[in-house]
């Protein structure tokens, strides 16, 4: 018999680990916090070291934990990949896709009916996180970041480029009937929309625009780019927004890009697989449609 750790505890503490929070990892394991804590206690004592450290009122893990929740993660996938490569023919298939939070609500989820109507034996569950940068942590087949392909970013992962970024001005239809911006001057008197999670957008595209005296004006900030999308949308003020991504909300009317000519590009985003991963089964369909969606070719 091999010496294993208790299975159940593992998959707690990959969760625990995932979300960094033991009340979130309750709620998605259907558990109470003590249950949760206890099976990480189990674990704890089975491998004879802590594995999370509370920091203020939250349990955080540590260095070693986050190496060790990882490989577990990828333990996981495989049994998964194994599972369905065991399962009934035919059988629904389910593919799971972390992506970060805009990316996921403005381009991949208004997209996905048309996926699941090419292929309606391929369920996708979407998770997000709050980063485009955040850190791979595991329990998905496909993940969307904010990279390039050919820099050594991802030893662990194969790596497809998806999409061009590029920030321009973006205001709402109402404000700009109000407050009309036609050349850059025209942003004198404007209040000025940013976000936490996007720093230094206003001062990259401020420089673009030959606008460098505006650089130290005050901005109302909000701790993530959606909320500042929406209080673009509702009038208060102007952004600093991601094109194509926003492709979406400017074809329905809800933004405008009133200088599109002036524009700073960014990194774009890349589809990420495991090194392991099935790809001649669902995640090769979804990575095609991926790049058919954004218009590029699918190289397996």
């Amino acid at each position: 018999m091999r010496p294993l750790p208790p299975l159940n505890a593992l998959r707690v503490f990959e969760v625990a680990a995932r979300t960094e929070s033991y009340a979130e990892a309750a709620a998605k394991l259907g558990l109470t916090h003590g249950a949760v804590s206890r099976q990480i206690a189990a674990l704890e004592g089975w491998l004879g070291q802590r594995l999370f450290s509370r920091i203020g009122r939250r349990m955080v893990a540590t260095p070693m934990a986050r190496v060790f929740a990882a490989e577990v993660s990828l333990s996981f996938d495989r049994l998964v990949s194994a599972a369905e490569a065991c399962g009934r023919p035919g059988a629904r298939r389910v593919l799971r896709v972390n992506a970060p939070t805009t990316f996921a609500m403005r381009w991949l989820i208004p997209r996905l009916s048309r996926f699941h109507s090419q292929q309606p034996q391929i369920e996708v569950v979407v998770t997000t996180v709050s980063t485009a940068h955040e850190e791979l942590r595991g329990g998905f087949d496909v993940a969307i970041r904010r990279g390039v392909t050919n820099d050594g970013s991802w030893p662990r992962h194969r790596a497809m480029p998806l999409l061009e970024d590029a920030d321009t001005l973006i205001m709402s239809p109402a404000l700009f009937a109000k407050h009309p911006i036609e050349t850059p001057a025209d942003l004198e008197g404007h209040v000025l929309l940013a976000s936490e999670t996007r720093p230094g957008e206003w001062n990259s595209w401020l420089e673009a625009a030959g606008l460098t005296h505006l650089v130290g004006r005050p901005r109302q900030v909000f701790d993530h780019f959606f909320i500042t999308r929406q209080a673009v949308e509702d009038g208060l003020g102007l952004g600093i927004g991601p094109l194509p991504l926003l492709d979406i909300d400017v074809a329905f009317g809800r933004i405008i890009a009133p200088l599109p000519q002036i524009s700073v590009r960014r990194t774009g985003y890349v589809a990420l697989t495991t090194l392991d991963a099935d790809i001649k089964g669902p995640v090769a369909v979804f990575l095609a449609w991926l790049a058919a969606e954004s218009g590029r070719p699918y190289l397996a």
